[in-house]
């Protein structure tokens, strides 16, 4: 008598995988809804006008996102030690896909990326997510968000050279330090 396996049942998609496909279809339903209502309203002349104007709009965005970065690694490069410099070339980046996608509903929230006070809100929409992503309690590999924000906070606690200084501070005893309070006795090398 032959034993049959039992067919394994496929793993549950989680809500987001679940949600993303209807979020998408509907997104799109709205966005040639709006571009027909639009080119009633101009004719589909200048409707067409308008959409390929957005490309180039969006691509100069991204062409003047990708030069502030270029500068930005250019000085971080001549001066390692200073602070990394605020560029937002990801949410600028963002903005100009957006834009270069058809559509006048992806063109209104490329806007939001662009615009200083909406800018920020998204930023702070964004922190809470990655914050609320790094507190996951999921194991590795069932979240593919949880464990990708994971590693980019270990690698963020890397120094620049690739090498981690792992070690504890410790506070010497009280009067230990010199006159000028700066600890100058022997310290044996600190070894691998």
């Amino acid at each position: 008598m032959s034993q049959q396996a039992t067919p394994a049942r496929p793993a549950r998609r989680g809500r987001l995988a679940r949600t993303v496909p209807l979020l998408v279809a509907a997104w799109l339903v709205l966005e040639v809804w709006l571009v027909t209502v639009v080119a009633g309203w101009i004719g589909w002349f200048l409707t067409l006008l308008l959409l390929v104007g957005g490309v180039f709009l969006g691509g100069t965005v991204i062409k003047r996102a990708g030069a502030r970065a270029f500068r930005a690694a250019v000085e971080l490069s001549k001066d390692p030690q200073s602070a990394q410099p605020q560029t937002g070339t990801s949410m600028t980046v963002l903005a100009g896909i957006l834009l270069m996608i058809p559509g006048f509903l992806s063109d209104l929230l490329a806007v939001t990326f662009l615009l200083p006070p909406t800018r920020a809100l998204w930023r702070a929409v964004g922190r809470r997510i990655t914050g609320s992503a790094l507190r996951s309690t999921s194991p590795v590999g069932a979240d593919r968000f949880a464990d990708a924000m994971r590693l980019q906070e270990q690698l963020r606690i890397h120094r620049p050279d690739g090498k981690v200084v792992q070690g504890e501070v410790v506070d010497p005893p009280h009067g230990s330090a010199g006159p000028s309070g700066s600890d100058t006795g022997y310290r044996p090398p600190i070894t691998p």
